[in-house]
């Protein structure tokens, strides 16, 4: 026609971005059309979504529908395919439970599509919650009262699955899972003894709390699903109602004990008598009052899942301590120049606080 706009004609990978090759539209878009993902006709837009995680994720559309595709870096890591493999097998087995997630809505490991595995998910509505929040949530406290219950909701949800019947038995280590604890996550900080400038000294503390660990292991521990980074970053609020639209960012998922998400919960939780100084004393969403209390969380958790919360200080300690044997891994990085400098330095305050708050928790207990 006479007239017509020549952007019509143009092909997909002529009318949208690739994001420097990260996708290969001649091949995607065959795909899918293949996968019966939802809605008609040829993909019209396509938007990199920001995470805080170093995989990419992006918003896709094509009429009468959205959804998100997750993909790997483009400098693979070695266990990259391996990782968006069980993320889209996790979230294949919440398939209709009632843990909040995306759906799963296809899954590709033919690496000739975009050179590495990836997955298509739901797109949800909702916002990850950092600093300052939205919506309703920023302007009534009862709203984000309600965020604390959705938490532990959601939690709990997730520790009520069994694993061995959704299909999972080999998904993590369940054999003295909680015994392992310890030695696991302190030869990961041992490692970083390797990186020029690093002192482990900067963790007042981290010897007397792992040894705490290891002679008060709980005896009446369980093994479930656990998300493995249950925090802010990870979960979206809806801004239509107080609830969480979905647990993201799968990756980190396992088999070991569900209290362990509730924990690493209670690690972001800020209450008066927590240690002073340091990043970690900084609420992580603001404003923060209204919020349900530690002691709130854990007793609801108890009601929801019916478990005897007396072991609830281990797991917070643990949490504590396994965090920052994790955070101390960026800023290791960041004295070689792998990671930014004032990330690195943030973080590893943010580790000497979590070891301090351990110690708070030990003398308590």
């Amino acid at each position: 026609m006479a007239g017509e706009p020549q952007t019509m004609h143009r092909s997909t990978h002529e009318r949208l971005p690739d994001f420097d090759g990260l996708l290969d539209w001649s091949r995607l878009e065959p795909w899918v059309e293949l996968a019966g993902l939802p809605g008609t006709g040829p993909l019209c837009s396509v938007k990199a979504l920001v995470g805080g995680s170093q995989n990419h994720l992006f918003l896709m559309e094509r009429r009468d529908a959205r959804f998100v595709l997750r993909r790997p870096p483009r400098h693979l890591r070695a266990n990259s395919n391996n990782t968006m493999q069980r993320e889209a097998r996790v979230l294949a087995a919440l398939a209709g439970s009632a843990v909040p997630h995306p759906a799963l809505l296809a899954a590709c490991s033919d690496e000739s599509v975009i050179g590495v595995n990836f997955f298509v998910m739901e797109a949800l509505e909702g916002f990850s919650p950092a600093g300052d929040l939205q919506g309703r949530y920023a302007t009534e406290s009862s709203w984000r009262r309600q965020m604390g219950e959705a938490f532990v909701q959601a939690a709990a949800a997730l520790g009520q699955l069994d694993y061995q019947a959704l299909g999972l038995s080999d998904f993590g280590k369940p054999d003295n899972w909680h015994g392992r604890q310890v030695e696991r996550w302190r030869s990961q900080l041992d490692g970083y003894r390797e990186t020029p400038g690093y002192d482990i000294g900067g963790l007042a503390q981290v010897d007397n709390v792992g040894r705490w660990l290891s002679d008060n292991v709980p005896s009446d521990g369980r093994i479930g699903i656990i998300h493995g980074d249950f925090q802010w970053p990870n979960v979206m609020f809806s801004l239509e109602q107080p609830t969480i639209s979905g647990l993201i960012d799968w990756e980190l998922s396992t088999l070991g004990d569900p209290l362990l998400d509730l924990a690493w919960v209670l690690t972001s939780w800020r209450e008066a008598g927590d240690p002073q100084g340091g990043k970690g004393a900084n609420p992580v969403v603001q404003p923060w009052d209204g919020f349900m209390s530690r002691a709130e969380l854990i007793s609801l958790y108890g009601q929801l899942s019916g478990r005897d919360m007396t072991s609830m200080p281990w797991f917070f300690v643990l949490a504590c301590y396994k965090l920052a044997c994790l955070l101390e891994g960026t800023y290791a990085r960041s004295l070689v120049g792998k990671a930014p400098a004032q990330m690195g330095e943030y973080l590893h305050d943010y580790a000497a606080w979590l070891i301090r708050k351990s110690h708070q928790l030990i003398n308590a207990a």
